[in-house]
């Protein structure tokens, strides 16, 4: 019995590491699965932002070439009007099923990112379809949209952890859009000064 006694605390021993290497093994797993759980969401996120991102990309340049006869000094090629309701209405059907994976794998803000580009979209399509009520500032339309598409974007980045500062697009192409119209005016000024020579 004094031997059985002596060995006790070697079995107590074994029998702590024992519970104790089920315990770290059993965490570590845990923390491994959750990892790759993580990883896997953050794919599947990345690729719901991407095909809604494409989609309503694919809606904006049908309807900026629908509508590239209404703004001057446009670089869009223009779109017979009935092939471009037939390429709207299947771009549309596309953006739907994306917004589908969006509102299921997306982040809050993210999704609310994406309600406004959307929305902002959709107004240039209202134009494109000739069912807005009064003629607005194509400008304003389409900065409305590149902004739209910029909070998107940072959204999107915030969620999925991409590092490397802004990729905001919008001030660029409003300036070029500036720059494009200064350009037309002057060349509207210079033309008649050379007709009179």
């Amino acid at each position: 019995m004094g031997t059985l006694l002596a060995q006790v605390p070697a079995l107590l021993g074994v029998l702590v590491g024992t519970l104790g290497t089920i315990f770290a093994t059993s965490l570590a797993d845990r923390a491994r699965w959750r990892r790759n759980q993580s990883i896997r969401w953050d794919e599947r996120r990345l690729d719901a932002y991407v095909e809604y991102a494409h989609a309503v990309k694919e809606s904006h340049a049908i309807a900026l070439r629908m509508t590239a006869d209404r703004r001057p000094n446009s670089h869009s090629h223009p779109i017979d009007r009935e092939a471009g309701l037939a390429r709207l209405a299947e771009a549309d059907a596309r953006r739907t099923i994306a917004w589908e994976n969006m509102l299921l794998l997306g982040d809050e803000a993210t999704v609310a990112a994406a309600g406004v580009w959307r929305d902002a979209v959709w107004q240039l399509e209202r134009l494109a379809r000739g069912i807005a009520d009064p003629e607005p500032d194509m400008v304003g339309v389409l900065s409305r949209v590149n902004e739209a598409r910029d909070g998107f974007y940072r959204a999107a980045r915030r969620s999925i952890a991409v590092r490397g500062g802004s990729v905001a697009q919008s001030a660029l192409l409003e300036q070029a859009l500036l720059d494009r119209a200064v350009a037309a005016e002057a060349g509207a000024v210079s033309l008649p000064s050379q007709k009179s020579r």
